[in-house]
């Protein structure tokens, strides 16, 4: 008699059980408050620096600091809630010479890894998608943890042109082609 085939439930189940401790448990989860969190940008353009916020974004986080290196978070922007002011820089901003919000109305940030620094500091390594082009980055950012709520702060460069952003059109050689990005988050570990 062939016991193979009730052996082979058994031995999945176990596979199963044991997964989590042979793989490494999957980083916790973590949910963003998006009232104190800020995701902000700054240009030089028309002799001054100009800078504005993004109202509208989601954003998801699996994190362990015990394991950092396994941390994944996705930020999906909304390119047309760019506030500036004058509200003209943001229809302008947001319009079809720059970010092109009506036609690419996501800006997304997929972060890959962290790899620690020291004390509450990391390189973040991300992928940034705007107009159809992702770029590969990384950033020193400050990840601060007490208890169950984190305060993760950051900045980071792009080169506007990399992702297609006023590469035509008579504003183009009025704006730098350096953008800063600033972020500001807070989170809460979600319960298990």
């Amino acid at each position: 008699m062939d016991t193979a085939p009730a052996v082979r439930p058994l031995v999945a189940l176990l596979l199963a059980l044991l997964a989590p401790l042979l793989l490494g448990a999957s980083p916790t989860p973590w949910t963003f408050d998006r009232d104190a969190s800020r995701i902000e940008m700054a240009v030089r353009a028309f002799g001054g620096s100009h800078s504005g916020r993004f109202d509208d974004w989601q954003a998801d986080l699996a994190f362990d600091p015990d394991a950092p290196d396994r941390t994944r978070a996705t930020v999906v922007v909304q390119a047309r809630s760019l506030k500036m002011s004058p509200s003209v820089a943001s229809s302008r901003a947001t319009g079809p010479a720059f970010l092109d919000a009506a036609r690419y109305p996501d800006i997304r940030v997929e972060l890959q890894s962290l790899q620690p620094l020291g004390r509450d500091r990391y390189t973040a390594n991300a992928a940034v998608t705007m107009k159809g082009r992702t770029r590969l980055i990384a950033f020193p950012i400050d990840l601060r943890l007490s208890g169950d709520r984190a305060q993760l702060t950051g900045a980071f460069v792009l080169d506007r042109t990399d992702f297609g952003i006023g590469t035509t059109g008579p504003w183009n050689r009025f704006v730098g082609r350096q953008v800063t990005v600033r972020v500001a988050l807070q989170a809460r570990r979600a319960p298990t």
